[in-house]
């Protein structure tokens, strides 16, 4: 039986883009509105606080000492340990009033990034692979693009739109990780909308249910096989954390909260671990070039 603990009682206003990095065993994720990146070892007391110049929302592993972080103001090469900055290209949605927003490493080292409207906009959410150097737009047409995920072997991505409530599956080349195939329906969501995702070791895809108080677990044909009740209603999103990749680290926010709601929920924008009987992959490494 899953269970349920808090691993930072930081409150995120906007807690997103979990990831383990392994060369340095710990874990790191964003605070987009409030432009932060948390880094944390999982027996660590409290999470390190590091301001950003941007809204962040994807940190890549490139090596043992940088990310590739994507954000508003385009990809950056970071290094860990100093905080250093360099910008490796600026923002690549050319259209007025977007960000970028969920994104995964593909086995093959290619970073599937999503860009979106801040105001929400139907139609102005893409996805976008980037791989040493190289970007191309492959998603058109949607609103809140969210839980970008592959498959262990590299051959299905899954990605959402969030507000349709809908996850899509797509196969792509195990080479490339570019996109080989039409996007066809995996799975409908009720009781709120998809969100973050990360797939298993098993091939199982773990998705952080948005208003709903939940993680849910697809097998890959898309049924559903299990949901974890989170204390917080706006889970944001899963990854695999730890030296043997058997922990979920799970971020929430009180995004659009006023003080009254954030009163009757605490627990909104903490950051939690499940303990239970599944397994990550390791992650990938981004190619940069």
């Amino acid at each position: 039986m899953p269970s349920v603990s808090v691993l930072s009682s930081h409150a995120c206003h906007l807690g997103e883009g979990p990831s383990w990095h392994p060369g340095r065993a710990k874990a790191f994720w964003f605070d987009i509105l409030d432009r932060k990146l948390l880094e944390m070892g999982l027996d660590d007391a409290a999470p390190q606080i590091h301001a950003l110049p941007f809204h962040a929302t994807v940190a890549a592993r490139v090596d043992d000492d940088r990310h590739l972080i994507a954000s508003d103001a385009g990809l950056h090469l970071r290094s860990i340990d100093g905080g250093e900055l360099n910008e490796l290209r600026s923002f690549w949605d050319e259209r007025p009033g977007t960000r970028s927003n969920d994104g995964a490493v593909h086995p093959a080292g290619a970073l599937w990034i999503s860009t979106m409207s801040w105001r929400f906009e139907p139609g102005f959410g893409r996805i976008w692979w980037y791989r040493a150097g190289e970007l191309r737009l492959i998603v058109d047409g949607l609103t809140i693009p969210n839980s970008i995920a592959f498959s262990p072997d590299g051959r299905t991505a899954y990605f959402s739109d969030t507000t349709e409530h809908v996850i899509y599956r797509i196969s792509t080349d195990p080479v490339t990780g570019l996109p080989s195939g039409d996007r066809q329906i995996f799975s409908r969501v009720s009781g709120g909308g998809p969100d973050g995702a990360t797939v298993d070791a098993e091939g199982v895809l773990w998705n952080a249910r948005w208003g709903g108080y939940a993680v849910d677990a697809y097998d890959p044909d898309g049924r559903l096989v299990d949901s974890i009740a989170l204390p917080a209603r706006q889970v944001s999103c899963p990854a695999f954390v730890g030296p043997k990749l058997d922990r979920l680290l799970v971020t929430s926010a009180f995004e659009g909260y006023d003080a009254e709601k954030r009163a009757a929920e605490p627990e909104a924008g903490l950051t939690y671990v499940v303990d239970g009987p599944f397994r990550g992959v390791p992650p990938p490494a981004v190619l940069v070039g």
